[in-house]
């Protein structure tokens, strides 16, 4: 008579949401509640052990926590040990998200809904705003995943979330690492967010054919002329096989988030195909993409980030 195959656990998913606040913390909770998980909003620090843990019999809890600068007895370095505990746990699979946005966002962002700052509800916004990157620059610095939400309208936001996060998630090949692909100009300054940055300034210029300048490099023709330049294929390839060498180790180290910057001089043609075409790559290659073309997003002629399956849908 064999014996019975002891049954594998798979730990459950746990994310503590932090972040400034304006930065988009609750609309990240709501996404995740949209896509599965348990949202708990900002409960007393000693607790939040007691609620991931709780058993619930037949049920895999998927569950959100909402912590932040108002929570009762907030401190970072608790919030880190209170982490760390959770991740000793075999059951559990827990990990930080920091929603971020830089000062200008945050400060039109409360001028805009007429809000008084959580940490300054008497005095000015910018001193609340001060008070909490110091209160929460722990959290910023540990946290499994940063969202710089400054140029990120929502519904590009909850995207993000829904392809990170959701039931598709866990079914790509290469499910533990989601890749995040930028393009940016060089002009407006490197992404903060960036783990890899590729100059593509080389290559010659959409912008100087009149016919292409206000297309972007999401239009055929300017992809084309893009791919026309005699150093373009080499310069691809050898970024493709970088790419292929490092983010197998990246999911080796047990990273769950890697972002790879193409940054040219404007940001709009050269750097935006190049992410397309990579993008392309990767998804045939199994990898979880999302792209993101910053510039076409602050100007409006993007709609920030679409994970592949969302264009080919759109196609």
């Amino acid at each position: 008579m064999s014996e019975r195959a002891p049954r594998q656990i798979v730990p459950r998913q746990i994310v503590l949401v932090s972040g400034l606040s304006g930065a988009g913390k609750s609309s990240i909770l709501r996404a995740l509640e949209d896509v599965g998980f348990e949202a708990i909003d900002n409960p007393p620090l000693p607790m939040i052990e007691e609620l991931v843990d709780r058993p619930e019999p037949g049920a895999a809890r998927r569950i959100a926590v909402g912590v932040d600068a108002r929570s009762r007895g907030f401190d970072a370095g608790a919030v880190l040990a209170t982490l760390a505990r959770l991740r000793a746990n075999p059951a559990l699979r827990p990990e930080l998200l920091f929603a971020w946005a830089d000062e200008t966002a945050l400060l039109r962002r409360y001028t805009e809904t007429r809000r008084r700052h959580p940490l300054a509800p008497e005095g000015r916004v910018s001193d609340g705003i001060a008070a909490e990157h110091a209160l929460t620059a722990l959290l910023h610095d540990a946290a499994d995943l940063v969202i710089d939400t400054t140029d990120l309208p929502p519904p590009a936001l909850r995207r993000l979330i829904e392809h990170r996060y959701g039931p598709q998630a866990t079914a790509a090949p290469h499910a533990g690492l989601a890749v995040t692909l930028l393009s940016f100009s060089f002009v407006a300054g490197l992404p903060r967010e960036a783990d890899m940055v590729f100059d593509a300034r080389f290559l010659r210029n959409p912008h100087y054919v009149l016919a292409l300048r206000p297309r972007t490099g999401l239009d055929a023709a300017v992809g084309a002329y893009v791919a026309a330049d005699p150093d373009f294929p080499a310069f691809f390839a050898r970024l493709v096989d970088l790419l292929e060498l490092v983010l197998p180790r990246f999911v080796d180290e047990g990273k769950k988030y890697a972002t790879v910057a193409v940054g040219c001089t404007g940001g709009r043609h050269r750097s935006v195909h190049i992410v397309e075409r990579l993008a392309a790559r990767l998804n045939e290659a199994g990898w979880r993409v999302t792209t993101t073309h910053r510039e076409l997003a602050r100007t409006g002629a993007a709609a920030g980030p679409r994970a592949l399956s969302e264009q080919a849908q759109e196609a």
